[in-house]
Protein backbone atom coordinates (compact mmCIF):
# COMPACT_ATOMS: atom_id res chain seq x y z
CA UNK A 1 0.00 0.00 0.00
CA UNK A 2 2.71 2.38 -1.06
CA UNK A 3 0.25 5.05 -2.23
CA UNK A 4 -1.32 5.47 1.23
CA UNK A 5 2.07 5.46 2.87
CA UNK A 6 3.33 8.13 0.49
CA UNK A 7 0.18 10.25 0.88
CA UNK A 8 0.25 10.10 4.69
CA UNK A 9 3.95 10.80 4.95
CA UNK A 10 3.51 13.75 2.55
CA UNK A 11 0.50 14.90 4.65
CA UNK A 12 -1.49 15.01 1.39
CA UNK A 13 -5.05 14.82 2.69
CA UNK A 14 -6.63 15.01 -0.78
CA UNK A 15 -4.60 12.00 -1.92
CA UNK A 16 -5.53 10.09 1.25
CA UNK A 17 -9.23 10.79 0.69
CA UNK A 18 -8.97 9.68 -2.95
CA UNK A 19 -7.80 6.24 -1.74
CA UNK A 20 -10.91 5.69 0.41
CA UNK A 21 -13.97 3.80 -0.80
CA UNK A 22 -17.29 5.58 -0.33
CA UNK A 23 -18.37 2.82 2.08
CA UNK A 24 -15.12 2.72 4.08
CA UNK A 25 -15.42 1.88 7.78
CA UNK A 26 -12.90 3.42 10.15
CA UNK A 27 -12.25 1.66 13.46
CA UNK A 28 -10.52 3.91 15.96
CA UNK A 29 -8.18 2.71 18.69
CA UNK A 30 -9.91 4.99 21.18
CA UNK A 31 -13.63 4.81 20.28
CA UNK A 32 -16.15 2.10 21.06
CA UNK A 33 -17.87 2.02 17.69
CA UNK A 34 -16.65 2.13 14.11
CA UNK A 35 -17.21 5.21 11.96
CA UNK A 36 -18.76 4.54 8.54
CA UNK A 37 -18.30 6.57 5.39
CA UNK A 38 -15.68 8.34 3.37
CA UNK A 39 -16.44 11.89 4.57
CA UNK A 40 -16.16 11.02 8.27
CA UNK A 41 -13.09 8.82 7.79
CA UNK A 42 -11.33 11.54 5.77
CA UNK A 43 -12.16 14.15 8.44
CA UNK A 44 -10.80 11.87 11.17
CA UNK A 45 -7.60 11.27 9.23
CA UNK A 46 -7.11 15.01 8.64
CA UNK A 47 -7.36 15.57 12.40
CA UNK A 48 -4.97 12.71 13.15
CA UNK A 49 -2.38 14.31 10.89
CA UNK A 50 -2.63 17.45 13.05
CA UNK A 51 -2.31 15.49 16.31
CA UNK A 52 0.59 13.17 15.45
CA UNK A 53 4.07 14.66 15.60
CA UNK A 54 7.16 13.04 14.05
CA UNK A 55 4.95 10.49 12.27
CA UNK A 56 6.55 7.81 10.13
CA UNK A 57 5.82 4.32 8.93
CA UNK A 58 8.52 1.86 9.99
CA UNK A 59 7.29 -1.45 8.56
CA UNK A 60 4.80 -2.72 6.02
CA UNK A 61 3.19 -6.13 5.61
CA UNK A 62 1.03 -7.18 2.68
CA UNK A 63 -1.03 -10.28 1.96
CA UNK A 64 -0.21 -12.39 -1.10
CA UNK A 65 -3.31 -11.13 -2.93
CA UNK A 66 -2.47 -7.48 -2.15
CA UNK A 67 -5.82 -6.75 -0.50
CA UNK A 68 -4.75 -6.83 3.17
CA UNK A 69 -2.12 -4.45 4.52
CA UNK A 70 -0.57 -3.66 7.87
CA UNK A 71 1.45 -0.45 8.13
CA UNK A 72 3.30 -0.06 11.43
CA UNK A 73 4.02 3.49 12.49
CA UNK A 74 5.66 5.54 15.20
CA UNK A 75 4.75 9.06 16.28
CA UNK A 76 4.56 11.35 19.27
CA UNK A 77 1.42 12.72 20.93
CA UNK A 78 1.86 15.34 23.64
CA UNK A 79 5.42 14.15 24.27
CA UNK A 80 4.42 10.48 24.51
CA UNK A 81 5.93 8.01 22.05
CA UNK A 82 3.22 5.97 20.32
CA UNK A 83 3.52 2.86 18.19
CA UNK A 84 0.60 1.78 16.09
CA UNK A 85 -0.61 -0.14 13.11
CA UNK A 86 -2.99 0.74 10.31
CA UNK A 87 -4.80 -2.42 9.17
CA UNK A 88 -6.30 -1.92 5.72
CA UNK A 89 -8.51 -3.93 3.40
CA UNK A 90 -8.94 -3.03 -0.26
CA UNK A 91 -12.16 -3.56 -2.20
CA UNK A 92 -12.42 -4.87 -5.77
CA UNK A 93 -11.58 -1.39 -7.11
CA UNK A 94 -8.42 -1.12 -5.00
CA UNK A 95 -9.96 1.43 -2.62
CA UNK A 96 -9.67 1.16 1.17
CA UNK A 97 -12.98 -0.15 2.51
CA UNK A 98 -11.80 -1.11 6.00
CA UNK A 99 -9.35 1.02 8.00
CA UNK A 100 -8.62 -0.12 11.54
CA UNK A 101 -6.01 1.47 13.79
CA UNK A 102 -4.43 0.03 16.93
CA UNK A 103 -1.95 1.88 19.16
CA UNK A 104 0.17 1.37 22.26
CA UNK A 105 1.13 2.07 25.03
CA UNK A 106 -1.98 2.96 27.01
CA UNK A 107 -0.64 6.34 28.16
CA UNK A 108 -0.09 7.40 24.55
CA UNK A 109 -3.49 6.03 23.50
CA UNK A 110 -5.06 8.12 26.28
CA UNK A 111 -3.23 11.23 25.05
CA UNK A 112 -4.45 10.49 21.53
CA UNK A 113 -8.03 10.05 22.80
CA UNK A 114 -7.88 13.39 24.60
CA UNK A 115 -6.50 15.29 21.61
CA UNK A 116 -8.93 13.70 19.14
CA UNK A 117 -11.82 14.24 21.55
CA UNK A 118 -11.03 17.96 21.57
CA UNK A 119 -11.43 17.99 17.78
CA UNK A 120 -14.40 15.69 17.37
CA UNK A 121 -17.13 18.33 17.02
CA UNK A 122 -15.08 19.93 14.24
CA UNK A 123 -14.52 16.51 12.65
CA UNK A 124 -18.27 15.82 12.58
CA UNK A 125 -18.97 19.29 11.18
CA UNK A 126 -16.41 18.80 8.40
CA UNK A 127 -17.86 15.41 7.54
CA UNK A 128 -21.41 16.72 7.21
CA UNK A 129 -20.65 20.06 5.52
CA UNK A 130 -21.79 20.31 1.92
CA UNK A 131 -18.92 20.20 -0.60
CA UNK A 132 -17.60 23.55 -1.70
CA UNK A 133 -18.88 24.61 -5.10
CA UNK A 134 -16.38 26.05 -7.54
CA UNK A 135 -17.45 29.29 -9.10
CA UNK A 136 -17.86 29.34 -12.89
CA UNK A 137 -14.60 29.97 -14.65
CA UNK A 138 -12.52 28.88 -11.67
Amino acid sequence: MHSLREAVEARDTAAIEALLADNVVFTSPVAHRPYPGKALTAAILRAVIEVFEDFGYVRQIESDDGREHALIFEATVDGKQITGCDFLHLDDDGKIDDFMVMVRPLSAAQALATRMGQRFERIKAEATAPPLQKSPGA
